[in-house]
């Protein structure tokens, strides 16, 4: 589960069947605040339509997900919009599906097609990248031992997030979970290094 699947940015598209107009937004998130907060922006921006569905998926593992049919008949709209976020193995990802009515009825089968539709047309539109799961490692250890360190960090596939140089020093380093049990290994083997809690 090191790697996962997202969008690099938001994206949209607009299906139009039997006069009815379905815009599709997909953006990256990371939490469910995020993702509300996305739909509360799209919700007042399109506050006149008449449905705004919208499902999410978030996390490494694919664990944390919801969808809303928002006055739709039940299951036509949601599971269809997260059923192509998981065609597509797509996390960290809410998509919102804004229907204007056109004044002819879609039935059940037509409503499940079309908001299938419109999310995967949303997914297409964007750019789907691969990422990797992230741990920190944060330590302390005592300015003696900086070169030890320093060589460690610039040799290996680490973002430095925050560092204090005093007398006591400070380091919060992000790496790929693959990485993270040899990396962090070699700095905590380090003379006087000590991992922060």
């Amino acid at each position: 589960m090191d790697t996962y699947y997202t969008l690099a940015a938001p994206s949209e598209a607009v299906f139009t069947e039997k006069r009815s107009r379905f815009l599709s937004f997909a953006f990256p998130v990371s939490t469910r605040e995020q993702a509300r907060e996305e739909v509360r922006r799209i919700s007042k921006e399109y506050f006149d339509a008449r449905h705004v569905c919208w499902a999410f998926m978030l996390g490494a593992e694919r664990l944390d997900f919801l969808s809303t049919d928002n006055g739709e008949p039940s299951g036509t709209a949601g599971k269809p919009i997260l059923g192509q976020i998981n065609s597509y193995n797509l996390t960290d990802i809410i998509i919102i599906v804004v229907r204007y009515f056109g004044g002819i009825k879609l039935g059940t089968p037509g409503l499940i097609a079309a908001y299938r539709e419109a999310a995967r047309m949303a997914i297409e539109a964007g750019e789907i990248v691969e990422c990797h799961r992230k741990e920190l490692l944060e330590f302390t250890f005592p300015y003696l031992a900086m070169n030890d360190v320093m060589r460690i960090v610039k040799s290996a596939d680490v973002e430095v997030l925050g560092q204090t140089f005093d007398n006591s020093c400070s380091m919060t380093l992000s790496m790929r979970a693959d990485i993270f049990p040899e990396i962090s290994g070699r700095i905590l083997a380090i003379d006087g290094v000590t991992p922060r809690e």
